[in-house]
């Protein structure tokens, strides 16, 4: 499957967005700050799945520790899947599909400089128009700061996660057409 690399979208202006219709289009996003360790498991997914030949109906973007200029992406995709970590108990690298309805539905924020996902998401559902969003999390243990290492168990998890994503993405765009 590692076809080509692919480069992951890097945000540099607004307009990339608007190029062209992204309506039809899934946005996958990775958030986590990559320098932390297990907690830069989205950002670490994205860059993987940025090896593999992905459908043109997948679109993929490092989001990094989110924040509000992201935005932008949530009126240009009408469906969202984001990859995060979240340290809610289970065993390190366990895969979680959910389909929040609220933003108190996201993991908070694991470091706490930065503005989290759920931060990003309460400001979402301000927007006029919000997309369907669908997420993925990665149980991780702890927080390593300054390492781009992850744990086993979760750097093991990476090729069944992109497996779901993909075959999660395929579902939803059937329902599409």
């Amino acid at each position: 499957m590692n076809i080509k690399e692919r480069t992951p979208v890097a945000i540099c202006s607004d307009s990339y967005f608007f190029e062209k219709d992204k309506s039809s289009s899934i946005l996958v996003m990775g958030v986590g700050n990559y320098l932390m360790g297990d907690e830069g498991i989205g950002v670490q997914v994205i860059q993987e799945m940025a090896k593999h030949k992905l459908p043109e109906y997948v679109d993929i973007l490092d989001g990094g520790t989110g924040g509000f200029l992201l935005l932008n992406c949530f009126e240009a995709y009408s469906t969202v899947i984001f990859i995060d970590a979240t340290m809610d108990g289970k065993p390190a690298g366990t895969i979680s599909l959910i389909r929040p309805k609220f933003a108190s539905d996201f993991p908070s924020a694991l470091s706490v400089h930065d503005v989290g996902l759920k931060d990003m998401i309460e400001a979402v559902y301000l927007m006029e128009k919000v997309p369907d969003i669908h997420l993925f999390t990665v149980s991780i243990e702890e927080i390593a700061p300054m390492t781009l290492e992850l744990n086993q168990k979760v750097k093991e998890s990476i090729p069944k996660l992109i497996t779901n994503i993909l075959n999660h993405s395929k579902e939803l765009h059937l329902k599409k057409s």
